[in-house]
């Protein structure tokens, strides 16, 4: 089967755009072809177009617009947050996050630990290299 991520009801999701941008929500019912109702713990319950979603690989056990305590007790059950930390899709975006968040002077660290890092690259390969040639 060429799909393994449905919009179905737990399915985890982030909000691609608008005021929600970054956030994982979890879909709570589906209204049309078009859009769903979507909750998050520190967010307001309320519709979102699917083009504004990317639907994660997580998904929880959840009935048909549940309650609010029902829908955390869910998410802390199935690890939610500890899953999508883990997985290489959000360790991806938190690096972006922290690289963002740099100011100057921690650029032009990472700068100077590069240099560095591919200088030590270098020697190993030219011992390497030396070794199989004599």
């Amino acid at each position: 089967m060429p799909f393994k991520r449905y919009v179905e009801i737990g399915r985890v999701a982030l909000v691609t755009y608008g005021k929600e941008y970054g956030r994982l929500v979890v879909i709570v019912d589906v209204i049309d072809q078009n859009r769903a109702l979507v909750d998050s713990p520190d967010m307001v319950r309320g519709q979102i177009n699917f083009k504004r979603l990317s639907l994660t690989d997580i998904k929880i056990d959840i009935p048909r617009v549940p309650k609010k305590k029902t829908l955390l007790d869910a998410m802390e059950a199935a690890d939610v947050k500890n899953k999508w930390e883990n997985s290489s899709w959000g360790r991806k975006l938190i690096v972006q996050k922290r690289r963002a968040s740099l100011n100057d002077f921690d650029r032009f660290k990472v700068m100077l630990a590069k240099i560095k890092r591919g200088g030590a690259i270098r020697q190993e390969l030219a011992k390497l290299k030396k070794a199989d040639v004599a």
